[in-house]
């Protein structure tokens, strides 16, 4: 079992085939199950986007 707000790997696994496998300029791609589960921590915490932690 996953802590409360993040994505389980069944829930992964059926996001990850939609996100892009290579990204060509700009910033250098950070985890993206990461940054899912921060989305997904707001979304279901109803924080606001400033009270999201930098990490």
């Amino acid at each position: 079992m996953g802590r409360r707000y993040e994505l389980s790997d069944v829930e992964w696994d059926a996001l990850s085939r939609y996100l892009p496998s290579v990204v060509t300029g700009g910033r250098p791609r950070v985890d993206d199950r990461r940054v899912l589960n921060g989305i997904v921590w707001r979304i279901r915490a109803g924080a606001a986007w400033r009270d999201v932690p930098v990490r």
